[in-house]
């Protein structure tokens, strides 16, 4: 037993440590899908209101905008850096509108998963994933040299994480890889730390993030966490050298969060007014209606969303540290411990205590062993033998008896039910009481 509990005792609690790394690592990783993750205006761990600050520094125009559309309209015209740091909250059919951006765009996708790199149609593929992000010099892990000029420039950088494999050229252990598959120019990175607040000012971090989204003259940050739904498309789309060609041109976008914004006009030319473009991603912020062109978005869990992750992962330390006292109170570690009664118990009500607990156990044969063995050291104390001395011989020498029917009754006699353990103790009780009354009569 003491050699089970060596074995089981280490492996419990290396699982608990374990348990309580993941919980711990799941509480303290960011969720792309959470509002504070790399929104610009955030101030706290995972938010990118330093990024925000670095870029501007540098003369960046930084646009903050929250609907997919209104930076799709910004990017068509050139010359901007498209910055989206959750695909996956990004729809399909946006995702698809990437190839018609022009050459002089730069998109730059934060951890995209595979439906995401399918739906924009780049040739990536997402390998390997590791548990956390790892700080590599820019050729490191790889089996080329490093052909990113901005990867070379900030050195060793927070940017391996998710890997990647495709035709163009890869840094950081592919952890930073460019596609040539759109016609604007496409970097996919697979760790949003050199964005973040807390993570910015680490080793090359603030330069890798200002290279990537500051080489153009304007920026713009696509504030966007949570699933929209597809675009509606327009009947007749606009002319012009300058409108886009599948986006709807005659609703107004609210989502500019940085100044008013431009919408193209039916001729091409850009208006003032708002933002352009078909999307009902914040319609249900509002509690404004669907349209028909388009299905609803998922319906979300109430519940899930009304508490924090740490909520969840405290429940679940709860509950296993539940388990774990259940299983430690279920089973004694160690031998009995001899306590004093509080109070003082008549005998016969001990015996009959005892006597109704075997029965209901059905232990008649640790019953009858019980008997035998008060009655074999009765026997020994009366006759003053030796505790190695044959028992069996002595009694049936001081009875003058068969030692074969006394051995029979203090050893080898098997009970099996209350009817035998009922004969056992009769011939145990007058087998010591003859051995009692004969030294009386002598």
């Amino acid at each position: 037993m003491k050699r089970r509990y060596r074995i089981l005792v280490p492996v419990a609690i290396a699982l608990v440590l374990l348990l309580t790394t993941g919980i711990t690592y799941a509480i303290e990783e960011p969720d792309p899908s959470a509002e504070d993750y790399l929104s610009p205006t955030v101030t706290t761990a995972i938010g990118g209101s330093a990024l925000d600050r670095a870029l501007r520094a540098t003369g960046v125009d930084v646009r903050h905008l929250t609907r997919t559309s209104d930076a799709l309209v910004e990017a068509y015209r050139g010359n901007a850096t498209l910055f989206i740091p959750a695909p996956e909250a990004i729809h399909p059919e946006y995702l698809r509108m990437l190839e018609l951006l022009p050459p002089t765009t730069r998109i730059v996708l934060v951890a995209p998963g595979g439906p995401a790199l399918r739906a924009a149609g780049l040739g990536v593929t997402a390998q390997s994933r590791r548990w956390t992000t790892k700080a590599v010099p820019p050729d490191a892990e790889q089996a080329g040299p490093c052909r990113i000029d901005e990867a070379r420039a900030a050195g060793i950088a927070a940017a391996l994480r998710q890997r990647y494999t495709g035709t163009g050229p890869a840094c950081y252990g592919h952890g930073l890889v460019r596609a040539h598959d759109l016609t604007a120019e496409t970097y996919v990175i697979g760790a949003g730390d050199p964005f973040r607040n807390d993570r910015i000012r680490e080793h090359g971090n603030e330069r890798l993030a200002v290279g990537l989204l500051g080489a153009r003259g304007r920026m713009i940050w696509l504030d966007r966490h949570r699933l929209e739904p597809p675009p509606l498309y327009a009947s007749t789309r606009p002319e012009g050298p300058d409108a886009p060609p599948s986006l709807y041109p005659d609703v107004p976008g609210d989502g500019d969060t940085s100044g008013p914004g431009e919408q193209p006009a039916p001729d091409g030319s850009p208006q003032p007014g708002g933002g352009a473009g078909p999307d009902d991603g914040d319609a249900g912020d509002s509690g404004g209606d669907q349209r028909a062109d388009g299905p609803a978005p998922p319906d979300e869990n109430p519940v899930l969303d009304a508490f924090p992750p740490w909520f969840w992962a405290m429940l679940v330390l709860l509950a296993a540290a539940a388990l774990a006292t259940a299983l430690w109170r279920a089973r004694r570690l160690g031998p009995p411990v001899l306590e004093p009664l509080p109070v003082q118990v008549r005998a016969h009500e001990t015996v009959l205590g005892r006597g109704r607990l075997y029965r209901r156990a059905r232990a008649a044969a640790h019953s009858a062993e019980i008997l035998r063995e008060a009655a074999r050291q009765r026997l020994t104390h009366r006759l003053r033998l030796a505790p190695d001395a044959d028992l069996s011989a002595a009694v049936a020498a001081h009875l003058r008896s068969d030692e074969r029917e006394v051995r029979h009754v203090l050893y080898d006699f098997q009970v099996t039910d209350d009817g035998e353990l009922v004969w056992l103790a009769r011939a145990l009780h007058e087998l010591t009481t003859a051995v009692t009354h004969e030294g009386d009569d002598r």
